[in-house]
């Protein structure tokens, strides 16, 4: 169904479509007005807004049945979607003669019902002309607008236009009264599921929610002249949940088949570090227990990078509920994929697993390097291992959160100030000094600062942490603030991480489809497995009892151990 995709803007007028597509390689899909029952495509490239006109066309497969077809040029496609997946996964040009590509949605807030009353798509063309005086009365106030005009004018029946959701909350209409919303009209009630969560590992917490009804003084009325381009009042999911209470006073809702999936929210970590059992650790450990790290050292310089590569990667794509995510799961989640589930407020607890993970196993490398005691040769042996994984990661896996988590090991303030280990690494390894230095770490700065995205074709995991990091800014676990957040591009890298959190929320089943490609027919080796198991790392920095402590009071400890193992390894110079 057409209508499903955010990007599908239904019947807009052409000037309201171009104001959308704001940045390079930005896209939307609109009803032709010109040509009824045809589609148009309207893209930014090159600094200039195009318009290609994607016909509809019905073949006589048969003597009795027909099919639909979609052109562009002089490619044809079963569907819209498809059109639009096959242009935004290859990267190839929508025609040749322009050479325009699309990468990023423009993404709709408004349900097509709405733009459909809002625009008379049954008056035709003339619906869609509007004078100079509405333009400036009423603008487009969604979220992918960028003006954002509020406006006070009323219309014929003395009601106010709706302002901007961004508003103030002192000129907000409905900034004074409670916030709550009723289920659509075709929704009845409904029991919650009880059915057990199919991965063990997760602990959840329910909560049975009652939805409210909407009250406003003045409810919201659409204009009826089409020229005004409306936003009814919040009810995206985050807002629902914003209003839910704990409470079953009122019946929940029930989907078509008569089951309610109401999302489950997590509490508990995903990680059971004092429950773990392993090969390579016993019982009851200590932190950092020697024989232990010589053990760890050995498996990973013995490992093929790729290898490693595969095994952190599928690790990544189960804890975030890329892959293997069951009809269950998803009606635990109340979404199709964990991807979106992030970007939501009751997908909390996997963001602070995600940051859990990445920064174990970035202190884990960190500390497989500083515990190298022998001679810098070996620390640069171990150190291009670690790069080799790095570069696998981003290029063969299109694992970017893997690929982030590794290569902030490799950035660690105690790694990098090793200038003799560097040294023996560019003497020793001089390629893998090169790739590091010269691809791998202006990579990692141009996604974080949004200058670069990866292709969707060969992205598996997509670069979520800068998302993370805005959204659970007081659980992240690092030293000071992120590179990104400094710079004279922190504003525009916050809104482009921001805007690329909608687009990763909705391409959940092309990173599912490219992970279980790359993975396909993979056999994991017990050993290598455990070695980048989240479970196994808590244990092996913090021990059987301090992996159970506090987040913050954990790492903000370590960084005290990794400063010490790199100061004995080179000395700081003594300050005259």
């Amino acid at each position: 169904n057409l209508k499903s995709h955010a990007w599908s803007h239904g019947p807009i007028s052409s000037e309201v479509s171009e104001s959308l597509v704001a940045n390079q390689g930005d896209f939307l899909i609109r009803d032709s007005q010109s040509s009824p029952g045809d589609f148009v495509l309207t893209c930014h490239w090159e600094q200039k807004i195009l318009h290609f006109l994607i016909r509809k066309t019905v073949v006589q497969s048969s003597e009795t049945f027909t099919r639909v077809q979609f052109s562009l040029e002089h490619k044809t496609f079963d569907s819209v979607p498809a059109l639009v997946h096959h242009h935004v996964g290859s990267n190839s040009a929508l025609t040749r003669c322009s050479g325009a590509q699309i990468h990023r949605p423009a993404n709709r807030s408004l349900p097509i019902s709405f733009l459909e009353e809002a625009f008379c798509t049954t008056g035709g063309p003339q619906c869609h002309q509007k004078s100079e005086e509405e333009e400036e009365r009423v603008q487009p106030n969604s979220p992918s607008f960028p003006q954002h005009k509020r406006t006070e004018e009323q219309n014929s029946t003395g009601k106010p236009y709706f302002s901007s959701p961004y508003t103030s909350p002192s000129k907000n209409p409905f900034s004074s009264q409670a916030l709550s919303l009723s289920p659509s009209p075709d929704v009845s009630k409904c029991s919650v599921t009880t059915g057990p969560y199919s991965s063990p590992s997760i602990m959840l917490h329910r909560q049975y929610l009652r939805i409210p009804a909407m009250t406003q003084d003045s409810p919201p009325t659409s204009s009826k002249d089409g020229s005004a381009y409306t936003q009814p009042h919040p009810q995206t999911f985050v807002k629902r949940l914003q209003a839910m209470e704990c409470s079953m006073s009122a019946g929940p809702r029930r989907l078509d088949d008569g089951n309610v999936f109401l999302p489950v929210v997590e509490t508990v970590s995903s990680f059971k570090p004092s429950k773990y059992q392993s090969q390579l650790i016993s019982r009851e450990n200590k932190p950092l227990e020697v024989s232990i790290l010589r053990r760890v050292k050995e498996l990973l310089m013995e490992v093929d990078p790729r290898k490693a590569a595969r095994h952190i990667t599928k690790n990544d794509c189960m804890l975030a509920r890329i892959m293997e995510g069951t009809l269950e799961m998803q009606k635990m989640m109340g979404v199709g994929s964990g991807m979106e589930l992030l970007t939501l407020q009751h997908g909390q607890q996997l963001r602070r697993d995600l940051l859990e993970r990445f920064h174990t196993m970035s202190i884990t490398l960190a500390v497989d390097v500083l515990g190298c005691t022998g001679t810098n040769e070996e620390r640069a042996a171990l150190l291009h291992k670690v790069i080799q994984i790095a570069a696998e990661l981003k290029t063969t896996m299109g694992n970017m959160f893997g690929f982030a988590a590794v290569m902030r090991a490799l950035e660690m303030p105690q790694v990098s100030r090793l200038e003799q280990t560097w040294m023996a690494l560019r003497r020793r390894h001089t390629e893998g000094a090169i790739l590091y230095e010269k691809t791998l770490r202006p990579f990692l700065n141009s996604l974080n600062d949004g200058r670069e995205s990866c292709p969707l074709s060969n992205t598996t995991f997509p670069h979520v942490l800068p998302l993370l990091n805005l959204l659970e800014k007081t659980s992240a676990m690092g030293e000071g603030m992120e590179p990104w957040e400094s710079g004279e591009v922190n504003v525009d890298a916050v809104m482009f991480h921001l805007g690329a959190a909608r687009t990763i929320a909705q391409l959940g089943g092309i990173y599912r489809s490219n992970a279980e490609s790359k993975l396909q027919g993979f056999q994991e080796q017990s050993e290598i497995r455990e070695l980048f198991l989240t479970d196994f790392q808590m244990r092996l920095l913090w021990g059987s009892k301090g992996a159970e402590e506090n987040q913050t009071f954990r790492f903000s400890k370590f960084h005290q151990v990794l400063t010490t193992l790199s100061n004995r390894l080179e000395p700081p110079a003594r300050q005259i």
